[in-house]
């Protein structure tokens, strides 16, 4: 199909390395019998290798100058013409859990992040396209210095992957960052007690105010009428010395309070 210029608008930097498309498809190991989205396949350069690997392929694009292309291109798959963040997932909820992959914008990374978060129900696993910078903080080890907001809600709802750095090269245009392929598995065991959009909530209330003790983060936040007692949790820490599971029992204080 022809190649209309990326536009910047949509952060779009087309992918056109025929050994990285292929890495990352190995990397994803598509099925047969797997349902895929694809989000933002612009000319199609994953969407050509993905279709003849799987019966069910959805390919959600946002950029009208393409989607007829894709559809008469790309005949099996199913093309939607909408934004990835307003898409409505309950559409595959009759569907087993889908697989997601895309080289997604950049600028709207944490958007897509919180989408999957939001959706992780209907949502087996995410391998995406990032900004290395972003990989990293995503996988961040604990207590490190890219430890932040991302790394501990992406660490606690899914098991994280750093897969591969990729180079702009490969890419036209150039983006002015290196890449990375990371992946998600959302097949995991959460714990049933907890109220996890007030986990996301207290998480982020407690990187609010960065380098500050949890407690004048919490203050300055929605949290500010809690009270945590000295002996029950530790709240003269701040959050980058926090541990996932801290962050969880931090929650469950709160959740009673709240409750």
């Amino acid at each position: 199909m022809s190649k209309p210029r990326p536009l910047k608008r949509f952060g779009q930097n087309y992918l056109v390395d025929k050994n990285i498309i292929r890495k990352i498809i190995e990397e994803f190991n598509p099925g047969q019998s797997d349902t895929v989205i694809e989000i933002g396949p612009g000319t199609g350069a994953l969407t050509a290798e993905l279709m003849p690997l799987t019966k069910k392929l959805y390919a959600v694009e946002i950029d009208n100058r393409v989607v007829e292309s894709l559809a008469l291109s790309y005949p099996s798959i199913h093309v939607i013409h909408e934004d990835f963040i307003k898409m409505d997932m309950n559409r595959f909820a009759d569907e087993k859990p889908v697989r997601i992959i895309g080289n997604i914008p950049y600028n709207i990374t944490s958007p897509i992040l919180f989408k999957l978060i939001e959706n992780r129900r209907l949502v087996s696993d995410a391998m995406m396209m990032v900004q290395f910078e972003v990989a990293r903080r995503i996988t961040a080890e604990e207590k490190s210095d890219d430890y932040g907001i991302l790394g501990v809600l992406l660490n606690f709802f899914a098991d994280t992957k750093l897969c591969f750095k990729i180079s702009p090269n490969v890419f036209y245009p150039k983006p002015n960052v290196d890449s990375a392929i990371i992946h998600l598995n959302f097949e995991k065991q959460l714990p049933e007690d907890l109220d996890f959009k007030l986990f996301i909530q207290v998480v982020k209330a407690a990187f609010g105010n960065r380098r500050k003790k949890l407690k004048n983060s919490l203050g300055n936040s929605m949290f500010k009428e809690i009270r945590i007692d000295s002996n029950e949790f530790d709240a003269s820490r701040r959050a980058e010395e926090l541990t996932i599971i801290e962050f969880v029992e931090l929650t469950r204080i709160i959740q009673k309070q709240v409750k």
